[in-house]
This record gives C-alpha cells, structure tokens and sequence, in this order.
C-alpha cells in the first residue's frame, strides 16, 4: 500500500508539473520556428543591443543589421533608444545612446550573430545614474598592476509566470530542505533542463561559466562566472543573466534574482563575491586579505548599500543572520564560516594565501557596483559611507 500511495503521490507532482503556469509564447511549435532560423542571411549580421534599465536590475535588447561581421568592439556603431520607457528619462527628452561595451557570440541565433551589452549615456553624453561601468572601468584603471580577479557566485529561482516557484505543490510545499542541494532526481533537481540549456549557451557565447549546481532552496540554482579580471567580470555575468532570461523565456518560465523570493524556513539566494589580487594570490598573501577584511569591516554601511539596487533594503530580507548569512547590522569574518560577512576559505587559511569570498551581495546586485566598491575600500584605501569622486 505504500509503494501504492508513493506513485500516486509522485503522479501527481508530475501532472502538476506540467500544468503549471507558463507563457502563452512557449506554447509556439519551435519547429515551425527552426525552418526561418536556418534561412541564410548573406554577408548580414544581427546584432542584439543589451543593457541595463532604470530599476538597475532589468535589462533591455533590441537587434540591429550589420553589414559584415563585426571583429571587435570598434566595429560597432552607437545607437540609442527611448529612455522614457525603460525608467530611464522624461518623454520630452528621451534619446539616450547606446554604447557597444563588450561582445558576445549569440546561441539563440548563432554565428555570424551577436550579443553586445551596452553602456548608457544620457542626451548629454553623461553616464545614466544606472551605467555603474563606466565608473567601474575607471577604478579598475587606477589598480590593474594588482591584477584583480573576480569570481561571483549568481544564485537565481526558476518561477512559473504567476510567481510560483517551478515544481512546487500549487497549494502548499515541497519537502523541507535537506535533499535539494546539489540533488539528483526528479523529486528533487526542479527545472535541470533550464540550466543545461544555459550553460551551453554561455559556453558558446564565450561568457567565462566555471560551473552549476543546484541550491538549497527546491527551484533554486547556481551557475559561477569566473575568474575575470578587472572590468570584466561585470560584463560576464550580466550578459550571463540576458541569456539566462532568454533560455526561460523559450521554456516559458521565469528566472528570478530576488534575494527572498519565497518568505519562511528557505534560503535567500546571494551573489557570493570571489575576490584576489596578485599580491593575495602570492606566499604570505594571507596578510594582504587580513588587511582588506579589516578595512571592510570599518566600511559595512557603504558595501550594504552598494549590494543592491535599493540601497540593502532588497538584502534586509536575506541577511537576517539565519539560512547560511550574516546578520545585516553585523560585520563577521571566518574561517569556512558560511554564516559571516566575509568567508576565507579552509584551504587559503592553510595555504596562508589565495583569496576571500564577500557573501553579502545579494542575488540582484549589480557586479558593477560590487567589484568597484571591494576595490575603493581595500586598495585605494577610501573610509566613509560615500564614495571619492576622482
């Protein structure tokens, strides 16, 4: 009778599986769509232009043709877009321009075709308060010579349309957590077909992926970018969390950064920030990391702030001190401490060198503005609660 009633029960989560919500554009014959995606297009490139919006977190596409294909960032015009309709300007005045930053392949359309993710100026030529590259770029200037690599750690929640987490009881929970993380099978890896699909898809674009898994969170994943030095590293994860959004998209599902997506006894989803430089990466780097971990310990209120786009009020609801984080008020460091502001790993505190990991930025944070503000707090030495204007 068990076995019985465990069938039924599996059963059912299969039908509700599939009748979950999903867009009506996923129910579209793909292979109705295939037959115009092998068409030839000449010596013609598409072009799809990416960038960032207003709400600092949402991003933006549109496409373009090109009449050859374009071998670096020079070959590619500017171009600009309607501001008022991305949070991003008043409707009198709403050209803002589009600046080619980095260049990507394009999986969806592949090759010739590509994916370029843009800065964003204003009419005039000013950065837009959201295009936090362009000052990061800068900062990243002032230090190459320490050669700084980045890893992030982009945790994300495979919804359906309506909010609903991807194979969860559409009244009530799934099993406690315990099972998920870095879970197999069909009970308890949710949406396995999504991350593959985008893993491939990073790796063909060129986007530095380094690895996935699943979280502790049932719907909840992880993909890491890195290591990347400098500016880069925000380039590769937000052209990342694009073809993420677009894997959804074709899937019908909703890829999620909210920090707490799901409120109670679950894991909030982070962006755990990797951090090195030459000097840490060295014998004796040790010293250089306790260095930095106590300037950032003096600097707490700037990073929480940097570390999302509502200033920490988006993290408040993640950093409670519970579910493997830090308490937002508080600043902790650890050895293998899972649950302080800043983790060194077991291996670097044997090794006496290598790097540290921030575990404060949440899973909408802009890797902008986190690489920039680990930089002005440990190696241009800056204190207070308001960054310097070079």
């Amino acid at each position: 009778l068990r076995s019985v009633v465990k069938s039924v029960f599996l059963l059912f989560r299969c039908f509700i599986v599939i009748k979950m919500a999903t867009s009506a554009s996923a129910q579209l014959s793909k292979v109705v769509k295939r037959q115009y995606m092998e068409l030839p297009q000449g010596d013609n490139v598409q072009a799809m232009y990416i960038w960032i919006d207003g709400t600092g977190e949402g991003l933006r596409c549109k496409t373009r043709t090109l009449d050859s294909e374009p071998k670096s960032i020079e070959d590619l015009p500017e171009w600009n877009f309607d501001g008022s309709s991305t949070y991003q300007s008043e409707g009198s005045n709403s050209d803002m321009y589009l600046i080619p930053s980095a260049m990507f392949r394009d999986p969806f359309r592949k090759d010739p075709n590509k994916l370029v993710l843009c800065e964003v100026l204003k009419y005039n030529r000013k950065t837009a308060e959201t295009n936090h590259r362009h000052t990061c770029k800068k900062i990243m200037e002032m230090i190459d010579h320490q050669i700084p690599w980045f890893g992030m750690e982009q945790e994300y929640t495979i919804l359906g349309t309506d909010g609903h987490p991807f194979g969860w009881p559409s009244n009530g929970f799934p099993g406690p957590q315990g099972p998920y993380y870095c879970g197999v099978g069909a009970d308890k890896a949710y949406g396995r077909d999504i991350v593959e699909a985008h893993y491939k898809a990073c790796l063909y674009a060129g986007v530095k992926i380094c690895g996935t898994n699943a979280e502790v969170m049932p719907a909840q994943w992880e993909f890491q970018i890195g290591p990347c030095e400098g500016i880069s590293m925000g380039d590769h994860l937000w052209v990342a969390r694009f073809i993420l959004h677009r894997v959804c998209e074709d899937f019908g599902v909703v890829a999620s950064f909210d920090p707490k997506p799901i409120t109670g006894n679950w894991n909030g989803a982070g962006c755990h920030t990797n951090f090195s430089t030459k000097e840490m990466r060295e014998d004796g780097g040790l010293k250089c990391i306790e260095e930095c971990i106590d300037k950032l310990g003096k600097r707490h209120n700037y990073h929480i702030r940097a570390y999302d786009p509502k200033g920490g009020l988006d993290n408040a609801r993640r950093l409670t001190g519970h579910h493997e984080t830090s308490n937002i008020h508080e600043f902790s460091a650890g050895v293998a401490n899972r649950g302080a502001s800043i983790r060194i790993p077991r291996t670097v505190g044997q090794e006496k060198k290598g790097y540290f990991e921030d575990r404060r930025p949440s899973a909408n944070c802009d890797p902008y503005a986190v690489t920039e503000a680990l930089i002005r707090t440990c190696f241009l030495d800056e204190e207070g609660d308001e960054p310097v204007d070079y």
